[in-house]
């Protein structure tokens, strides 16, 4: 449509630069978390690791026995219940780590599987909500150990580890952003979850408990250390200070197999002089191996997301070899 100037000419109506007028604001759809990201939230494929302390503090328990059929002290309920506690605070990390990481912008450009908080498929509110319904049910699995065992000292070390798990990645000061998160791991899932489940079951430490606890706790290091070399360009973006970013790339990969080989080195210098069937245990290096080489050799994220659930499968099969070994 024409209209005309007060000079008698003619010009073209100006019409928007956008066909059917004004580009309206695109909205982007966020899809829902479903079952199935929850649950992959929880990282099934990482729990052989709060396994791990469990079956081998069990283990070590168990060899301690005067007489393991008749003595009143032997509760396998107990050990289940250890196993709740062990399971239940990793997983309510993992939410606490979704829901903190999340909220302070930390996850919003990473290399790992979807965050749930992140990426805007689950509420805040709702992450932190199971992550506190999981640090319950550990706290109420290590009520019982704690009742049934009578070491009531056992709830000072809880509440230390829930506030552990807690501010691994929350508060203000996360020490998770300090280079600590592999110390905290070996601590807390090595020593303390190791070494607990051999007093509540046993009433006391051995010297085969202490093994079991750096044991396991080597495997845990290693598995947050392949991690965090994962996610080193992310994490220094967003200002997250962990061990790999402090150390670089190749140093991380070399302590990741350094870590690795700890539980066999423990193994050769103690279990095989102890126990006859402990050299089955260096099966696990069949998984070990392969893990050790795809790390030092790994060019993408996901392969190292490989060695992670590699690494973590490995110590479980450890400890089931092992365990039978030291028990049996």
């Amino acid at each position: 449509m024409a209209t005309k100037r007060p000079n008698g000419k003619q010009t073209a109506k100006r019409k928007s630069g956008h066909p059917g007028g004004p580009k309206k604001q695109q909205v982007h759809h966020v899809r829902k978390a479903t079952a199935r990201d929850w649950i992959s939230a929880a990282r099934l494929a990482t729990l052989p690791l709060s396994i791990t302390p469990v079956v081998l503090g069990t283990a070590a328990a168990y060899s301690m026995a005067p007489d393991r059929d008749t003595d009143p002290w032997w509760h396998w309920i107990r050990a289940a219940a250890c196993l709740v506690v062990a399971l239940a605070l990793q997983i309510g990390v993992n939410f606490a780590n979704d829901y903190s990481d999340g909220i302070r912008g930390t996850d919003a450009v990473r290399s790992g599987p979807r965050r749930l908080t992140a990426s805007g498929a689950a509420s805040p509110r709702s992450v932190l909500t199971v992550a506190i319904v999981f640090f319950g049910i550990a706290a109420l699995a290590g009520l019982f150990v704690t009742w049934r065992s009578g070491q009531w000292w056992f709830l000072a070390v809880g509440a230390v580890c829930i506030l552990a798990a807690w501010f691994y990645t929350g508060g203000r000061r996360p020490y998770g952003y300090y280079a600590l998160g592999e110390v905290a791991v070996f601590i807390f899932f090595g020593i303390v979850a190791t070494l607990g489940t051999e007093i509540a079951l046993a009433g006391g430490v051995s010297s085969i408990g202490w093994a079991a606890a750096i044991a396991s706790g080597a495997f845990g290091s290693a598995a947050i250390l392949v991690a965090n070399t994962r996610d080193i360009a992310t994490d220094r973006l967003a200002g997250k200070r962990t061990l790999s970013v402090l150390i670089g790339d190749r140093a991380s990969r070399v302590l990741y197999v350094v870590l690795l080989a700890v539980p066999y080195v423990v193994l050769a210098f103690y279990g095989l002089f102890l126990y006859d069937h402990a050299i089955y245990a260096y099966f696990s290096l069949l998984i070990a191996v392969p893990a050790a080489i795809i790390a030092i050799t790994a060019k993408t994220p996901k392969e190292l997301v490989l060695v992670l659930k590699l690494t973590a499968l490995a110590s479980l099969v450890y400890a089931l070899l092992a365990g039978w070994a030291i028990a049996f």
